[in-house]
């Protein structure tokens, strides 16, 4: 759990890593999307592809596009790990579908999976297999998993297949050995970045479902820096909007700025906090200690004007520049930290 929830008035992590559906923000594209994979699966459209760019939040549609078929005719088997060969994802599918006794062969598990889809296709059941980080699947893996289409009747699929993952998905169906798996999907899908105006609708949806009584605690400029910097990708979104908040609270700043912001961006470029906000937050430094160096500024200014003066002055005024010279010393080793 973030440590500034309770400085910021939050109940609940807003920008936590995970994929969760709670904050999932439906956007017209992810709209489009939940519905074309819905339709999809209800039409029985056998192969369906959704391909987008990394963070922007296709995980987390999943698990909403779950959470809608929970409680439906639809049993789902999801799979995250596309490094497992195709045996690996046979198993796990029938892990996922709860088959008791798949068999021990093979062929066995192929033939017990067949008799499952057939048996939930007469009670008028449908049946999902969820691939995601698809890209990453061997094109062998991909043909195999392509050969668990030919189980349907003379009209209908009785296993639907979604495919999920990133454009590089997308080239790797035109690849010629996987010509035939491009030619069966019935469907394609994307989610798109979002538009700035977007971004700060995101933001603050994701604030509100955090329990955040005030959704404004990013000033207009902070916005529009995240979504200048982010692209409209929410993953990248979240991780700016999560170290915004936590300098902030390092800062006990209730507002997070433009330049707040910027300091996160730098710090997940850099590794490390610059420098430059140390000197931005002097009003830390109490006045009387800036009125000292003012008036040592003023003093060795003035130093040229007691070379007329008697020697005994002169020492007094060197004395006193010294001694001050020693404070601003001392105050600027508390400035930089040195």
């Amino acid at each position: 759990m973030a440590i500034y929830l309770g400085f910021y008035g939050l109940e609940r992590d807003p920008f936590g890593p995970t994929a969760d559906p709670d904050f999932l923000f439906m956007t017209h594209g992810h709209r489009e999307a939940l519905a074309q994979l819905t339709y999809g699966i209800q039409e029985r459209k056998g192969f369906i592809l959704l391909s987008a760019e990394v963070g922007t939040g296709k995980t987390t549609l999943l698990q909403a596009l779950r959470r809608e078929l929970d409680g439906s005719n639809t049993a789902v088997a999801y799979v995250s790990n596309s490094m497992l060969p195709f045996q690996g994802i046979l198993e796990y599918m029938l892990e996922e579908f709860e088959i008791a006794k798949p068999g021990e062969s093979h062929a066995q598990r192929l033939v017990t999976l067949q008799n499952f889809l057939v048996d939930r296709f007469r009670a008028g059941q449908n049946t999902v297999l969820i691939l995601d980080e698809a890209q990453n699947l061997y094109p062998q893996t991909l043909e195999q998993i392509r050969l668990l289409s030919n189980f349907e009747t003379t009209k209908e699929k009785i296993l639907q297949i979604l495919l999920v993952g990133q454009p590089e998905l997308q080239a790797k169906l035109e690849l010629p050995d996987l010509r035939q798996l491009s030619q069966r999907i019935g469907m394609r899908c994307t989610i798109p970045p979002l538009t700035s105006t977007g971004t700060r609708n995101y933001i603050r949806s994701r604030l509100r479902g955090g329990g955040a009584r005030d959704v404004g605690l990013f000033t207009d400029a902070a916005l529009t820096r995240i979504a200048e910097f982010a692209g409209g990708i929410p993953r990248v979104i979240n991780t700016i909007c999560d170290h915004s908040l936590l300098i902030g609270y390092a800062d006990q700043t209730r507002r997070i700025d433009r330049d707040i912001v910027d300091e996160a961006i730098q710090y997940l470029e850099a590794g490390r906090r610059p420098r430059r906000r140390r000197i931005a937050r002097s009003s830390r430094i109490s006045r009387s200690r800036w009125a000292g160096v003012g008036i040592l500024a003023g003093v060795i200014a003035g130093v040229g004007m007691l070379a007329t003066m008697e020697f005994a002055m002169l020492s007094h005024a060197v004395r006193t520049t010294t001694s001050y010279a020693s404070e601003l010393a001392q105050t600027l080793r508390t400035l930089f930290g040195r």
